[in-house]
């Protein structure tokens, strides 16, 4: 995983949008979206800044790849730790155990809604039928 792939990762993860994480590193989101498409090479200060936006040593940004795991471990006090995981604290996986479950529902909400939609084709397509055999 690229560097800029790893920024945007952490930066879906907290929840933030490009505009709020712009505004963190007091820069223009134009220059923040470049920063996570890779299109811009990111001075090491900036790099730093980051890591501090995002609770995290510089080294765990840089070292993220494939092979890192999700801890949930610890409280919610969000302190680092100097392992190479990043650490989930138990109230942001509630949260993100929350969210998921919404999420589950929206999506079953919306599969009911489109059933119910193609239904209302199928009845639709009778009827323009049944008319049509009346002229």
């Amino acid at each position: 995983m690229e560097i800029s792939e790893r920024i945007k990762f952490m930066r879906i993860f907290k929840g933030w949008s490009q505009d709020e994480m712009a505004a963190k590193l007091h820069m223009a989101v134009s220059g923040y979206a470049k920063i996570e498409r890779g299109e811009t090479d990111i001075p090491f200060s900036r790099l730093k800044q980051i890591a501090n936006t995002f609770q995290m040593e510089l080294s765990h940004l840089i070292g993220l790849n494939e092979k890192n795991i999700f801890n949930v471990t610890g409280t919610c006090n969000n302190t680092h730790d100097n392992s190479s995981a990043i650490n989930i604290y138990p109230c942001e996986a509630a949260k993100l155990q929350h969210e998921n479950e919404k999420l589950q529902i929206i999506i079953e909400q919306k599969d009911k809604e489109m059933a119910l939609l193609q239904q209302q084709i199928i009845d639709l397509r009778e009827v323009i039928s049944l008319l049509r055999k009346e002229e």
